[in-house]
């Protein structure tokens, strides 16, 4: 692996309420290779989004911030606004998951884009206007100089997200951070937003971060994928080791409730219970409370990192037998009923 453009070293992420801190990132240590794309996946609750947000300094003052995020020399944690201003929008660019409220309703989507062009690359007049229309053919939208002039509300959704893909490529950014950027989307709007972030990919070289829910989503755009669950890293490997040979009963939970397309058909399992709420961890693995294998040291030891095979780290006291479920066995499926 080259050197990383981006580098998550100890990231720890810790909201304040009425004097009181809850953890809702845990340590995540993460490195992003330059075009590099890295999945991100997990449950609602288990730290994705705030782990990014965090890196780029966009969480509120209440939020206490630790660690370390390096981009490639360069510290992000504790510098300056100024600082943090140069490196959003120009080296590292974030699209999210509701276009529609990430848009200024007032100005029109023309103003968005030629502002975003003043501020990353100090272009104005004609050839800012010059580069928003080639923005705009790049990301798919037909008839670009008359939607220059339209306000977002007279944009579909898919429009919208194609919008913000350009604003955010307007900066020609080194790394997106794509934070579940089709879930707003129905399935075939779905497909061309995720084609036009591969082609984009292809023809700039810019790595991506793609954070979702959606397993075959991730599975089918990233090279790598890590999983989070309450706010730590539990599992990380390149895509096709991940979801041929899971080895953390968290991820093998997660691809136990997906549907097979082909084969023979198979009774789903979803995994019993919710995510623990940030001031109501438990004191050894997160996941210990919904895990079918939990052992005595599992509710109160923390699983150290190993790593399993090549670029595969797993967090979990067992080890999992390569190519087996602890989801298949009889107590899985009685703790799922």
């Amino acid at each position: 692996m080259s050197a990383p453009l981006l580098a998550l070293r100890g990231l720890t992420v810790d909201f304040g309420t009425d004097g009181r801190f809850s953890r809702a990132v845990d340590g995540v240590d993460l490195a992003i290779a330059p075009g590099e794309a890295l999945g991100i996946v997990g449950e609602s609750g288990s730290g994705k989004s705030v782990t990014w947000l965090a890196a780029l300094g966009l969480l509120p003052t209440k939020a206490r911030v630790t660690g370390s995020v390096r981009l490639e020399s360069q510290e992000l944690i504790g510098t300056s606004a100024r600082t943090l201003e140069q490196v959003r929008g120009k080296r590292i660019a974030m699209i999210f998951q509701d276009p529609s409220s990430c848009l200024n309703p007032v100005h029109r989507i023309g103003w968005q884009l030629v502002e975003a062009l003043r501020l990353h690359r100090g272009l104005a007049g004609k050839s800012a206007e010059a580069e928003a229309l080639r923005l705009l053919d790049q990301v798919g939208i037909a008839d670009a100089r008359r939607r220059l002039q339209d306000y977002p509300h007279l944009l579909s959704g898919g429009l919208n997200q194609r919008v913000m893909i350009a604003m955010a490529l307007a900066g020609q950014p080194d790394l997106l951070v794509a934070d579940e950027p089709t879930t707003a989307l129905d399935a075939t709007i779905q497909a061309q937003i995720l084609t036009l972030l591969r082609g984009i990919r292809q023809d700039t070289g810019m790595a991506l971060v793609l954070i979702s829910h959606d397993l075959g989503v991730v599975a089918e755009n990233v090279d790598r994928v890590a999983v989070m669950y309450a706010g730590r890293l539990v599992e990380e490997a390149p895509g096709t080791d991940l979801f041929g040979a899971a080895r953390h009963p968290y991820t093998q939970g997660l691809l136990a409730a997906l549907p097979a397309l082909t084969g023979p058909r198979r009774r789903l399992t979803a995994i019993p219970g919710t995510v623990p709420e940030p001031w109501n961890l438990p004191a050894g693995c997160r996941f210990a409370p919904r895990c079918p294998v939990a052992e005595a040291r599992c509710n109160s030891v923390p699983p150290p990192a190993r790593s399993v095979g090549f670029r595969h780290v797993t967090a979990c006291h067992r080890q999992v037998e390569l190519g087996t479920s602890v989801w298949s066995s009889p107590q899985a499926l009685q703790a799922a009923e």
